[in-house]
């Protein structure tokens, strides 16, 4: 049969409001079922306390429930723990969606002012184009220490080493930048799914404590009345009796308030690289990637995955601090031409010989002995304090 047509865009608004207009059994329903959405009243907290059926009693008639405000105190944290993941999940993936947008938008950035560097020091375009298409394959280690090593021994120029090190930073970046798009990828579709995810039926029974068939009963109940009022609000027909609400509906339902405003999290310091000065230190060179990339996927997944490596997307300790802390020191970066010109020759400037070799006379002089190492030192020889022979021996 033809559904009607809804006259009107489905809003946020629309959809609070037929959710209002419900049985209170089909509020809870709704509200629990679109947790990450909509919140459960403390007037509905209370009528499911008292609606939950005494584990003590399996037959016979129901006894009269007396609320206490232990069992209300429960509900109320059990509602809460299942809302806070729910967010918390919606929350952590739009911030790496933002986050990733940023350090791909950054590292093509230095991809194309590196490029810019190394034509102005004589390097062709073919050259560059030579440069960027083994990006994939290129090796940076080994190049470096051999770079590094030519260096020390006189055998290039300044200008040389910076040349080399443009080029091989310009790698770096397009690895770097084909890294971020594929996590972009892989955080919007997680994006989507997260979106999408409603409180499964087991959840909705462990918060509200009735036996799975009454849910179930409950569920069909008044998910089909809430179509069917949102489709005569929205259309302005009333349907006929026995009509089959339209299930589009509740899809439309689920991205109309996916698209409402992400509530931030109050996120506190979960000890991240050990001290939050440190954390702090390591995301601004995250942010605008002098970070190494042989650590840098172990670093995101710390960001992602919480205070510990192996922790799962449902234990506590799992906040949002060093996310939330990463978009603004982005928002900081100062991503113009001057900047990252900067940037990347800081980055490939050699290390200055003059430095090195003050440093190394310092570093080869012998550290003086204390009066506890020279007694030591003395015992071991055979001689006194004084240097004499001694006749203990």
């Amino acid at each position: 049969m033809t559904h009607a047509v809804m006259a009107s865009p489905l809003t946020t608004e629309m959809i609070e409001d037929v959710v209002a207009g419900l049985p209170i059994q089909g509020r809870i329903i709704l509200r629990l079922l679109l947790i990450q959405y909509l919140d459960v009243t403390h007037e509905e907290i209370l009528y499911m306390v008292a609606d939950r059926p005494d584990p003590r009693c399996v037959s016979g008639k129901k006894p009269v429930t007396t609320m206490t405000q232990e069992s209300i105190t429960a509900m109320i944290n059990r509602r809460d723990e299942y809302r806070r993941r729910a967010r918390l999940r919606r929350e952590r993936t739009w911030l790496q969606c933002i986050v990733l947008k940023h350090q791909a938008h950054i590292a093509e950035a230095f991809v194309s002012r590196a490029a810019l560097l190394l034509a102005d020091r004589g390097v062709s375009p073919e050259t560059i184009e030579t440069l960027k298409s083994q990006a994939r394959s290129a090796v940076p280690t080994a190049t470096l220490r051999l770079l590094e090593e030519r260096w020390e021994h006189n055998e290039i120029t300044a200008e040389e080493y910076q040349r080399q090190r443009l080029a091989i930073e310009m790698q770096t970046m397009l690895r770097f930048a084909e890294r971020f798009k594929k996590r972009l990828d892989l955080a919007e579709r997680e994006q989507r799914t997260s979106d999408q995810t409603i409180l499964l039926d087991h959840e909705i029974g462990h918060i509200w404590g009735i036996p799975a068939s009454t849910l179930a009963a409950r569920k069909v109940k008044f998910l089909s009345q809430y179509l069917t009022a949102l489709q005569a609000k929205g259309s302005g027909i009333r349907p006929a009796p026995g009509s089959t609400p339209s299930l589009e509906l509740w899809k439309d339902t689920v991205q109309v308030l996916s698209r409402t405003p992400i509530e931030r999290s109050i996120a506190t310091y979960d000890g991240l690289e050990q001290t939050e000065s440190a954390l702090l230190e390591k995301l601004a060179a995250y942010a605008v990637i002098r970070i190494p990339e042989a650590t840098e996927t172990k670093f995101w997944n710390s960001l992602v995955y919480g205070a510990s490596s192996n922790a799962m997307h449902s234990e506590s300790t799992r906040t949002l601090f060093g996310l939330q802390r990463l978009v603004s020191i982005q928002k900081d970066v100062d991503a113009g031409d001057e900047a990252l010109d900067e940037e990347l020759l800081t980055r490939t400037a050699p290390r200055s010989k003059e430095q090195e070799l003050l440093a190394s006379p310092n570093e080869a002089s012998p550290a003086e002995l204390t009066e506890l190492q020279q007694h030591i030192l003395h015992n071991f020889i055979g001689e006194d304090v004084s240097g004499r022979a001694s006749d203990k021996w």
